[in-house]
């Protein structure tokens, strides 16, 4: 186990094997990417992979886990500058917009997390439950204020990151490609009031 901090070259060493690792293995899977296929990438020599990393496994969970912490940090600055609990479509726009630029990091996340339990439990325990908490206290205040009516706030976090994460794939899943501003701006709101009034007809309601 390291005892020293990283030199400069080596950080940016390390960083270099991450990104070519996170192109790899969002194009080409992490059982068909080799370590050899990961060192060309990175421009290193395959003994220095393994002076940064013990193994492939432990490559992926970086990725992947470091992707998930710069949701949480984005997330937790978006909702402190939320300008009202109803400005909803402003941090799904945003969230949608960020999302799309880190596909290859989502695309690992989701599937490579289907196949690796590890990578999964990971991820849930490390990331998504401080997501979901940070989530959870801001709507759980919007319903103190009652500007939110009474509802279990894990379930509304849960829902809402849900519809932000899916909204990252909204380029090539739930809207056409090469989507223009506007129209990714209409689909933020479509979903913010989609979240904020439910589909019934008020008086289904």
């Amino acid at each position: 186990m390291r005892t020293h901090p990283l030199s400069p070259a080596e950080t940016e060493t390390r960083t270099r094997i991450l990104k070519a690792a996170l192109r790899l293995f969002a194009r080409k899977g992490y059982d068909g990417t080799t370590t050899r296929d990961l060192a060309d990438a990175a421009e290193v020599a395959e003994g220095t992979l393994f002076r940064h990393f013990p193994n492939k496994k432990a490559i992926l969970i970086e990725v992947a886990t470091r992707g998930w912490v710069e949701i949480l940090t984005d997330l937790l600055t978006e909702l402190s500058e939320m300008g009202s609990y109803k400005a909803v479509a402003q941090v799904m726009r945003r969230r949608m917009l960020h999302l799309h630029e880190n596909a290859d990091m989502l695309r690992v996340c989701f599937m490579e997390a289907q196949f690796h339990p590890d990578l999964r439990d990971r991820i849930q325990s490390e990331v998504i439950a401080k997501m979901t908490d940070v989530a959870e206290a801001f709507f759980q205040t919007a319903m103190d204020q009652g500007i939110y009516r009474r509802m279990d706030p894990r379930m509304v976090a849960r829902v809402f990151l849900g519809m932000f994460t899916v909204a990252g794939f909204s380029q090539s899943t739930i809207m056409e490609p090469g989507s223009s501003a506007k129209d990714m701006q209409e689909m933020a709101e479509g979903i913010a009031d989609i979240f904020l009034n439910g589909v019934l007809a008020k008086d289904e309601r």
